[in-house]
């Protein structure tokens, strides 16, 4: 259990600062990272190791500090100063910044944190974001969280920041979950697994004795829904992230793909092959009512409801080749909306509903890309010799998809996930265990989590 709330003013108990030095500052800081634009040059920040009195103090102020640094470093807007070249010291900073010696090293941001044991065992950390050339503070939060529990407070800090600077929600507080794949190609072993979105803390969710497919989030972050073939049987399952119980919500004849949850978390969209034919199916998830969307002989499939749930992006060779449609929630008001060269799949709505990922097959090359949900301003982020299933951020500003190289014989090649941001720079690998296929990523989770 971690409780935060986010603090305007200054607090005795951290800063220590009198009135009369809340009247000498600006009103409102003005730093800001505007990261609309193609390219954005990192904005320096210096982030002390947080301040602390015992060893287990100071141990977990320097993860924080250390965390929220990669975070912020990871997202390709910031660029965190070197802590060998700060002139005031840690202990002083929980008096008042020294904006002029942080000025002489070129920092526009500073993070102030402190961390404190609470009786109860707990770990109590406060951080402040100072606007360097302002002298403005910018932000606070104040923490509690069990010792183990510091990952999760780094990852609340580093989305405050990034949501200060940028203006837009932060993505670090999130969980990825994704098929782990190990072994020979043609034996190849596929495990559910989870992790955070920076990769610590990875369990494997399945043994690898059934083959998994298309893992999906619901929007609480708290289940997991993913298709199993056991025995060659597809069955669509439920997992319960806290408890570790799964339970079948789909055992369906022929072939099933891809399910999804609709924004409400109470239906799984997912396409099912009946008589050779695909279509696009609904299921209620507390009554298993199946609900059929799509009536058409061609292949429609990879279906993902828009974030307000009244609309459905999917692909359909219905007009001669694999392209991407939106209809209503219903299954009326069929609409194309990808006209270029190649072939569209795996559509997926981005969280802000602005726009649709895709992957793109093309002049035999694979790409991921982008475009607006009428199907203008197309923009391809990345590409391949296989990159596939995009899964957005919860910000809607960074995309993560899986890379396969091309295999050289029996060995060589396999999967690995990627992350890039809405401009098509910052390519990231995900480092995995093993090779990694058909990412998804969570919504934050919750604050009282």
């Amino acid at each position: 259990m971690i409780n935060c709330f986010i603090s305007t003013i200054f607090r005795k108990t951290f800063l220590g600062f009198t009135a009369a030095c809340l009247l000498t500052m600006p009103a409102k800081a003005q730093l800001q990272v505007d990261i609309t634009r193609g390219t954005v040059e990192p904005l320096p920040i210096a982030i002390p190791e947080f301040f602390g009195n015992t060893p287990q103090e100071i141990e977990a102020g320097r993860n924080i500090a250390n965390l929220i640094s990669a975070n912020l470093e990871r997202s390709g807007l910031f660029r965190p100063i070197d802590r060998r070249a700060f002139i005031q010291q840690v202990s002083s900073l929980r008096v008042q910044p020294r904006f002029s010696d942080w000025r002489q090293i070129n920092a526009q941001a500073l993070v102030a944190g402190n961390v404190r044991a609470q009786a109860d065992g707990r770990l109590g950390v406060e951080f402040r974001l100072w606007d360097v050339f302002g002298e403005a503070q910018m932000t606070g939060t104040y923490s509690r969280a069990a010792p183990e529990g510091w990952r999760r407070v780094a990852h609340i800090i580093s989305d405050e920041i990034y949501k200060r600077i940028t203006g837009e929600s932060g993505y670090f507080d999130t969980r990825i979950v994704y098929i782990s794949e190990s072994g020979p190609a043609k034996r190849r072993i596929k495990q559910l697994s989870i992790m955070d979105q920076d990769g610590a803390n990875h369990r494997f969710l399945t043994d690898g004795r059934d083959l998994v497919l298309t893992p999906r989030f619901s929007p609480t972050a708290q289940e997991i829904t993913y298709l199993s073939y056991t025995a060659g049987q597809p069955r669509v399952y439920l997992y319960n992230i806290d408890t570790g119980q799964k339970e079948i919500i789909g055992d369906f004849p022929g072939m099933t793909f891809a399910p999804r949850f609709s924004p409400d978390g109470n239906k799984v969209i997912m396409s099912m092959a009946k008589d050779g034919n695909s279509e696009i199916y609904t299921m209620d998830v507390r009554t298993r009512r199946v609900r059929q969307l799509t009536h058409h002989p061609a292949i429609d499939t990879s279906p993902s409801y828009a974030p307000d749930g009244r609309r459905i992006v999917f692909n359909s060779d219905r007009g001669g080749s694999q392209q991407l449609y939106v209809m209503g929630a219903n299954g009326r008001g069929v609409k194309r909306i990808s006209f270029g060269a190649g072939r569209y799949s795996t559509p997926v709505w981005s969280p802000r509903e602005d726009l649709i990922a895709f992957t793109k097959f093309s002049s035999g090359k694979f790409s991921i890309g982008v475009m607006q949900p009428d199907g203008r301003g197309e923009r391809l982020l990345a590409n391949g010799f296989l990159v596939e299933g995009p899964t957005w951020a919860p910000n809607g500003r960074i995309l993560m998809f899986f890379r396969e190289q091309p295999r050289n014989g029996a060995s060589g090649g396999g999967a690995k996930l990627y992350s890039i941001d809405l401009t098509g720079h910052n390519e990231r690998l995900i480092v995995t265990p093993a090779g990694g296929s058909d990412p998804a990523w969570s919504p934050l989770i919750s604050v009282d989590g």
